[in-house]
């Protein structure tokens, strides 16, 4: 192709290019289990036929032991099936023998699914045999086709140096940079968040390397690191000791790789699970099996030297009226004011509040005396008694108000905050009563 401005290519012109550059292209469709080869060059040609069983094609690429021509069992090819299903992009690196070779090829293989249909778009790379342990990290084709490793370099600690260094968001080609181990290690660790800075450089020690990291083993450790943009992003930083002649040689490939993407969706994931398992979805507050979590722990804190402990049970009065006078709907709403009136007083105290069943609510008061404990229980229920709660109007609660003890099991510390608050509804309701 000519060689053009940089502002004349256009988007035909790189689908021209990388199908120049590419060894193989192949679709895929796995409705019908078929394949089709766009592209064949290098020993594609005499890898794979221009159609195909999915399958086969699969089986062909990976299912041979690593370092030989030797298939593998027939029972381990039942999951060749599986191995061909990606629900994502998804990148890998392995290694191919022709017949009669006593050398495998290295491949660098990146799969594409096509959005909204059951098919695949594979686009694969014969790495090149140079400096064969520098190259199975630093490449140019590498770095054009698996770009989530935002940097790589090749370390060698008997020497303390560092070479081939990558920085794909910068360009594509590997650096020669006279840098140290040493020095790159301690400027390095300025980019890293300053809480797993720590573990960073422990990580990183050369002693720790040697001592952790036998011949062909890798070790991973995510962690948030500064982006050229300035910005700390989730990064997985891989160690991998590379296999050469001598075992007195310490010598590492390194890369750091950009999760972030699958690091915040994970995180998300787990919040959305952990609030099912853990928040009221009425309310808000923590549910029945959290709070009785956080009273388990507190007897257990207090029990082990920790600050003291009052427990406190809060429910509304004559609250099945409501739902009688006005429905449901009124009921639930009545039951959210409520829990952002607890929620309010819990707010910058040692308190823990949960929504325990029905209109029945618990907290949690940490390190205050039972003096401070019954004055906030009382001013508790002054502002329940003044809130506005719409269409149910004014309503009270009763509460009942317990301080653990030594000897208190989950079960005692409950049986007593549950009788003092009924002995408040006993007694008229709108009270405090402790026991």
């Amino acid at each position: 192709m000519t060689n053009k401005a940089l502002g004349d290519y256009t988007v035909e012109d790189m689908l021209v290019l990388l199908n120049e550059n590419v060894d193989a292209i192949v679709m895929v469709d796995t409705t019908i289990k078929k394949y089709r080869a766009i592209t064949r060059r290098n020993i594609f040609k005499d890898i794979i036929d221009e159609t195909g069983d999915y399958d086969d094609f699969i089986q062909k690429l990976w299912f041979h032991l690593s370092n030989s021509q030797e298939e593998i069992t027939e029972d381990y090819k039942a999951f060749a099936s599986y191995y061909g299903q990606f629900n994502g992009k998804y990148s890998r690196r392995f290694k191919v023998f022709l017949e009669g070779s006593t050398a495998p090829y290295v491949i660098q293989m990146n799969v594409y699914p096509m959005e909204g249909t059951d098919k695949y778009l594979f686009a694969m790379d014969v790495l090149d045999d140079e400096e064969v342990v520098e190259e199975y990290t630093t490449t140019r084709k590498v770095n054009t086709i698996q770009n989530t490793y935002l940097f790589s370099m090749f370390v060698d600690l008997v020497r303390d140096s560092t070479s081939s260094i990558s920085v794909t968001e910068i360009s594509e080609d590997t650096v020669k940079a006279s840098i140290k181990y040493s020095q790159w290690r301690l400027m390095t660790v300025n980019m890293i968040w300053p809480e797993d800075q720590r573990q960073f450089l422990m990580l990183t020690d050369p002693d720790y390397l040697r001592d952790h990291l036998e011949v062909g083993r890798t070790n991973t450790y995510d962690c948030k690191m500064k982006n050229l943009e300035g910005e700390y992003i989730w990064v997985k930083l891989i160690f991998s000791r590379a296999q050469t002649i001598s075992s007195k040689d310490f010598k590492f490939v390194f890369m750091v790789q950009n999760i972030d993407e699958d690091v915040k969706e994970r995180m998300e994931t787990l919040k959305k699970y952990e609030e099912l398992v853990m928040v009221d979805p009425l309310t808000g507050l923590i549910n029945h099996g959290g709070i009785k979590t956080e009273i388990e722990n507190a007897i257990d804190i207090y029990q082990n030297g920790g600050e003291s402990i009052s427990l406190m049970m809060i429910d509304l009065d004559n609250f099945k009226k409501i739902n009688d006078n006005y429905g449901h709907s009124v009921g639930d709403a009545t039951l959210r004011t409520l829990a952002d009136v607890l929620k309010g007083f819990a707010k910058d105290k040692n308190a823990s509040v949960g929504r325990w069943g029905g209109e029945e609510f618990v907290t949690i008061l940490s390190g205050v005396s039972h003096d401070e404990a019954v004055e906030y229980a009382e001013d508790l229920r002054r502002s329940v008694a003044e809130a506005d709660f719409g269409k149910a109007g004014h309503i009270t609660c009763s509460v009942g108000i317990s301080q653990l003890e030594d000897e208190d099991s989950f079960d005692d510390i409950f049986d007593r905050m549950d009788k003092a608050m009924y002995s408040s509804k006993i007694a008229g309701r709108n009270r405090v009563t402790v026991l």
